[in-house]
């Protein structure tokens, strides 16, 4: 590992725990992606998680609180930049959907059901990140 890749593993390492820290799994490969998907039955909240300002100060803290209100079957988060394999291989079982971190899917079954875009996240509030998550979520385990 060259000293730029040591330098910015240790910048991300924090955003990567405030996920893991709340119960999600962080998948770093593809073959981690893969042999989850093979698997993911019920309801999966996957974020894409980036080392971005509106990733910190809205996208994670929005995950965070929602899932205090509906806590899905499975909870993944790949990031965007980093592991970039990884990455890739989860946004092709939503490749309907533009490429966008951060964005958070709600897979049931393996298959998405809705997607927030980043778009849905910057400039946004956090208490209306969290409600739309927490909402989304609320319907889809409950269907």
């Amino acid at each position: 590992m060259n000293a730029y890749d040591e330098y910015m593993k240790g910048i991300v390492q924090p955003m990567r725990q405030e996920l893991v820290n709340v119960g999600f799994t962080e998948l770093t490969t593809p073959e981690d992606v893969n042999e989850f998907m093979a698997t993911a039955n019920g309801v999966s909240l996957v974020v894409i998680n980036s080392v971005c300002g509106c990733a910190a100060g809205l996208a994670r803290p929005a995950v965070r609180e929602a899932i205090e209100e509906v806590k899905p079957d499975h909870l993944v988060t790949v990031f965007a930049g980093q592991d970039r394999e990884a990455t890739e291989a989860m946004r092709g079982f939503f490749e309907e959907v533009p490429p966008s971190s951060p964005s958070i899917a709600i897979l049931k079954d393996g298959q998405l059901e809705y997607f927030i875009p980043r778009d849905q996240i910057e400039n946004h509030p956090v208490e209306q990140i969290r409600d739309h998550l927490a909402g989304v979520l609320k319907q889809t385990c409950t269907k």
